[in-house]
């Protein structure tokens, strides 16, 4: 990802833009036919020479078509005629942002993959859900770790989308009106490119399409931060139900040799904020000044690079950190029974109202146990309480009250779910 965004890489491009651009040229007998000819054989570039010379003119696509005329002579007065500096620059940075996704689309899918196979793993594998951070009711690990692989799937076909929405090409000249170059030149260096011709560019390529790009980058982020918090949680010492991967010779902290923190899971959190904070800026630029300005420009060479070597990077690394997660089902048995059978409430309530109940007088019913439950620190039992109330015992007996305290009915419809997230 780093080479992508490498000067070697981008001046490699403005090269083959400069070259395609010359063969239709030639093509329409604009130029001679020498001229692709000679940069096809003798093109090059010297990217410390461009620096030197750019140092001078203060213009970074003159001193690259000054080194390019080093190397190829005569026939360079011929090359970039009729172009203008965004011709070369924005066409190349979808290239760029192209190849990018193309990196960041593998980097999903091995993604998903490693989610996919864990989370069959644990398909049954019974936990307590939480909301607000406290118990709910019962899922498996397999199905919350369903819920992450549905939002990268997501994440995926968006970012597919984007990079089909940003595969744009311009070659239209000053202010984009193709006044000093053909519009079959544009075509042409597109198809070879593998991009489209831009509907119409303002001499620049709409930066909507740029702000599309970054802010799909910044969902998958967030998505990553997700999981991450997932994790870390999961990993505090008084849950630890799963756990990142502790290596042996590993050390968790300089004072205390019994830590094992959550590393991987806090630096994903802080480089999911890294990529988010490309979003903002990205969408300041969709606003330039009339034709263009290049106020978008110093931002896109900072938020470029960093945005998509960051989020290649935590790509790789979640998918680690999920493929060696360490994950404790016994722990989690423990934690769901925690509560002294408090779990099972909706279904107290649920049955109670089915019983002839009213919904109030059940809620009333249930709650008041449940209470007593959370106040003795579950020393007391919710099914020992329930069987002791006499509006419970009016209501049905003992042999249908403990039928309703049953796990499996919470997972019941695991591979319905199974089969809507994976076919």
């Amino acid at each position: 990802m780093a080479g992508i965004w490498a000067p070697e890489n981008k001046f490699k491009i403005w090269l083959e833009i400069e070259t395609l651009a010359c063969e239709q040229m030639a093509n329409l007998g604009t130029i001679p036919q020498s001229v692709p000819k000679v940069l096809r054989e003798k093109g090059g570039f010297d990217i410390d020479r461009i620096d030197e010379i750019e140092r001078e003119v203060k213009h970074d696509v003159i001193a690259f078509l000054t080194s390019v005329a080093e190397h190829i002579g005569e026939d360079s007065r011929y090359v970039h005629q009729g172009m203008t500096s965004s011709d070369v620059g924005d066409t190349a940075l979808c290239v760029q942002m192209m190849q990018s996704a193309d990196l960041l689309i593998e980097d999903m899918e091995a993604l998903l993959a490693a989610l996919k196979k864990r989370a069959q793993e644990h398909k049954d594998t019974l936990c307590i859900g939480r909301s607000h951070g406290i118990h709910a009711e019962p899922t498996t690990f397999g199905l919350k770790l369903s819920q992450h692989y549905a939002a990268f799937a997501r994440g995926l076909e968006r970012l597919k989308e984007a990079r089909k929405d940003i595969a744009r090409c311009t070659i239209s000249g000053a202010v984009g009106t193709y006044a000093t170059i053909d519009p079959s030149v544009e075509e042409y260096v597109a198809k070879h490119l593998g991009l489209e011709p831009e509907t119409i560019a303002t001499q620049v390529i709409p930066r909507d399409r740029h702000a599309t790009f970054f802010a799909t980058l910044g969902v998958i982020a967030s998505s990553i931060e997700n999981l991450a918090i997932e994790i870390r949680h999961l990993q505090r010492t008084e849950v630890r139900e799963a756990e990142e991967f502790f290596s042996k010779g590993q050390k968790g902290s300089s004072a205390m040799p019994h830590k094992r923190n959550p590393i991987l899971s806090e630096n994903l959190t802080g480089l999911a904020r890294l990529v988010r904070s490309a979003v903002t800026p990205a969408l300041e630029n969709v606003a330039l000044w009339h034709e263009r300005d290049i106020s978008h420009s110093s931002v896109e060479r900072n938020i470029g690079p960093d945005a998509c070597v960051t989020l290649d990077f935590a790509l790789y690394r979640l998918t680690s950190l999920v493929e060696n997660l360490l994950v404790y089902p016994d722990t989690m048995k423990r934690n769901l029974e925690r509560t002294g059978g408090l779990v099972f409430s909706q279904r107290v309530l649920l049955a109670l109202t089915q019983a002839g109940i009213s919904r109030e007088d059940a809620y009333r019913i249930v709650q008041r146990n449940a209470m007593e439950v959370w106040e003795s620190n579950a020393e007391k039992k919710f099914l020992d309480l329930l069987k002791a109330d006499e509006d419970v015992k009016k209501a049905f007996d003992e042999k249908t009250l403990e039928a309703i305290f049953d796990y499996e009915h919470y997972i019941k419809n695991r591979d319905a779910i199974f089969k809507r997230v994976y076919g």
